[in-house]
């Protein structure tokens, strides 16, 4: 039998190279999935990851045909994995008044939530008929309260926390399973040009390991670490006047158009 194999979009950086790491070590095989192939290639050398466990997939999820042609490749080449994990994502700030952002609002959302669907395509009719798989749609907490600057990053996660618990429905019954892992705030390049205060910051590596068990043990809903699933749920439960004053004030993630952080 051969090792089971695992589809990751995002795999260049942050998480999805902690996540493919983690999978690596657990002796599973490997479906690399990202726009920078050079990067994911580089990546797996210098992990010392043998050639004839790894296969990598060049692609932009935010394009559909883009990702599902990754999607039929790997389907060719490996075979239908076991584990398909979305976890491609952008965060930029917003501003609803200026038009410009507009696009970026669209961006975010193909890439964020219509870009996790398309990733999940290809595989769910060879998944379903097989009888066995899971699907793992990364979240954010950000999609669970909506932040001023954050409209289409939150709105985009909110889509996609209520798409996986919508397919989850779908599958149920057929042997694939459906889980949501929602990271609170993780030290990767998109995170580390926040200008705000972020608790409970995680290590990628960490963050990997706890979603890896998770993964295995069938978790239908998680956040990671759960500190931020127990702030999530109290700011969730705030009157809308409490949360606004709350927030007000709270410095704004950053626009496409503006440098980030120093």
């Amino acid at each position: 039998m051969p090792a089971p194999l695992v589809f990751i979009t995002g795999a260049s950086s942050g998480l999805g190279q902690a996540l493919a790491a983690r999978y690596h070590r657990a002796g599973w095989r490997l479906a690399l999935v990202a726009r920078r192939e050079s990067e994911m290639k580089n990546w797996a050398d210098a992990q010392g990851i043998s050639a004839d466990s790894y296969e990598i997939y060049s692609a932009d999820v935010s394009v559909i045909d883009s990702i599902a042609a990754a999607g039929q490749a790997c389907l060719q080449r490996q075979g239908v994995p076991d584990v398909v994990i979305a976890n491609a994502g952008i965060s930029v700030g917003v501003d609803t008044a200026v038009r410009a952002d507009i696009d970026v609002f669209a961006r975010v959302l193909a890439t964020n939530t219509v870009g996790m669907a398309a990733t999940f395509q290809p595989f769910i009719a060879p998944m379903v008929q097989r009888g066995s798989g899971r699907f793992v749609g990364i979240g954010s907490v950000a999609g669970i309260r909506g932040l001023p600057g954050h409209g289409a990053y939150c709105a985009s996660k909110a889509a996609a926390i209520s798409y996986c618990e919508s397919l989850r429905g779908e599958l149920r019954g057929t042997g694939v399973g459906v889980s949501t892992i929602c990271p609170g705030y993780i030290d990767t390049p998109l995170t580390r040009q926040n200008r705000y205060r972020m608790p409970f910051l995680m290590r990628p590596e960490d963050f990997a390991e706890r979603a890896f068990a998770a993964e295995r043990a069938g978790v239908s809903y998680g956040v990671i670490p759960w500190q931020m699933g127990v702030v999530a749920k109290l700011l969730r439960l705030l009157p809308n006047g409490l949360f606004d004053r709350l927030l007000a004030g709270r410095p704004r993630k950053h626009r496409q158009a503006e440098p980030p952080a120093p």
